[in-house]
C-alpha cells in the first residue's frame, strides 16, 4: 500500500505493507480521508497516536470498501462501502479498523464527503448529544461554526431542534450556515450581544470563550473540545456559581475501542436515516490527490474555508 509517512516535520509517500485483519478487524480500502487539526498538532510532534494504531502515518477518518475481514467478523461487511473513526493511519490507501467501528456510506455520497465524514460528526454528536444533552427549544452557540466539526454540529443541533448561533471569524459563509441550520450567524466579537445561551460548544479558544462565558443562560454547559486560538483563558468563576454552570472537555482520539464502538452505534441511531435522506451533509472545501499531501496540509492551515480538506487515494 502506499502511505503518508511522518519524518520528523516531513510527510512523505512511502510503500509500506499492506496489513492483514486480526480477530474482529476489517481491512478498508480507503478512497478518501479528511484533514484534520489533530493532523497538524501530530505533524509539528504535538499528538501521537495512541497506542495501537500506526505511529507514522496520520490521518483519523477514512472511507472506502471493506476489502478483507479478520477472525470473527460477519461476510456481509465484504465489499460495503463504509467509513470510520481511527487512532491513525487514515491517509493511505489501506487501514485496518475495528469492525465495531464502522459506519455504512449512503449509495448516494461521494466518497469525498464520506471521507470527512467521520471524525466530523462523532465530535460534535459525542461534545453536543452525549455530553451537553442539548435538548429542544434550548440555544446552542457553536463556535469555529466553518470548520468541518462545527458545520457538523450546526446540523446536528438544528436536528435536535435547538436554536442554533454559529459564530465565525468573518460574516462570509453566513449563507451556506444558514443553509445548514443556523438561526444566527455572528463574529466573535458580535458574541457580546448575544440574548443568553444553553449550550456552548468551544472550537475556537480563548477569543470565543472569554465572550461566551458572560453569555451563560441558567444551567448552561460549555463543551470545549478545540483550542486553536488558544488554550490558556481567564475564566470568572462568579459567572458558573450564579448561572450553576458546568464546563466540559474531552478529545476523542484515545477513546477505548469500546468507548468508540458504543458512540458508533449511537451516532447510527441518530443519524444513519438522516444521512440516507439527504437532511445531513459534509461540505467540502477542497479535494488534493494523496501525491499531493503537502500542498493538501497548507491550505488546511490557511484561514477562511468553509468546509473539510480531503485527501483522495489513487494507487495508479
Amino acid at each position: 500500500m502506499n502511505a503518508v509517512t511522518l519524518h520528523e516535520t516531513e510527510l512523505r509517500i512511502e510503500e509500506r505493507p499492506t496489513p492483514v485483519p486480526g480477530a474482529g478487524e476489517v481491512l478498508v480500502r480507503i478512497h478518501a480521508a479528511g484533514l484534520n487539526a489533530a493532523d497538524l498538532l501530530q505533524r509539528r510532534g504535538h499528538y501521537s497516536a495512541p497506542a495501537g494504531w500506526p505511529a507514522d502515518i496520520p490521518g483519523l477518518e477514512l472511507a472506502g470498501v471493506v476489502e478483507s475481514i479478520g477472525e470473527g467478523v460477519g461476510d456481509s461487511l465484504l465489499s460495503r462501502r463504509v467509513c470510520a473513526i481511527v487512532g491513525g493511519g487514515a491517509q493511505a490507501t489501506h487501514a485496518l479498523v475495528p469492525a465495531s467501528h464502522l459506519v455504512t456510506v449512503p449509495d448516494h455520497v461521494s466518497w469525498e464527503q464520506a471521507g470527512g465524514f467521520a471524525e466530523s460528526f462523532f465530535t460534535a454528536f459525542d461534545a453536543l448529544v452525549r455530553q451537553a444533552d442539548l435538548r429542544s427549544g434550548e440555544r446552542v452557540l457553536i463556535s469555529g461554526a466553518a470548520g468541518g466539526v462545527g458545520n457538523a454540529a450546526v446540523q446536528i443541533a438544528r436536528l435536535r431542534g435547538a436554536h442554533v448561533i454559529a459564530a465565525v471569524r468573518t460574516l462570509n459563509h453566513g449563507a451556506a450556515l444558514r443553509t445548514l441550520g443556523a438561526h444566527e450567524v455572528c463574529t466573535i466579537e458580535q458574541v457580546n450581544e448575544l440574548a443568553p445561551v444553553d449550550v456552548v460548544l468551544e472550537l475556537v479558544g480563548e477569543p470565543h470563550f472569554t465572550r461566551a462565558q458572560h453569555r451563560l443562560a441558567p444551567f448552561a454547559r460549555v463543551v470545549v473540545i478545540g483550542v486553536g486560538a488558544g488554550a490558556k483563558v481567564e475564566c470568572d468563576l462568579r459567572i458558573l456559581m450564579a448561572t450553576r454552570g458546568r464546563i466540559m472537555g474531552s478529545t476523542m482520539r484515545g477513546r477505548s475501542i469500546d468507548e468508540k464502538a458504543l458512540i458508533t452505534k449511537e451516532l447510527t441511531t441518530a443519524l444513519a436515516s438522516s444521512w440516507e435522506n439527504g437532511d445531513v451533509t459534509v461540505p467540502v472545501a477542497r479535494t488534493f490527490p494523496l501525491a499531493e499531501v503537502n500542498a493538501a496540509y497548507d491550505y488546511f492551515a490557511t484561514p477562511g474555508k468553509f468546509g473539510k480538506v480531503i485527501l483522495t487515494m489513487d494507487e495508479s
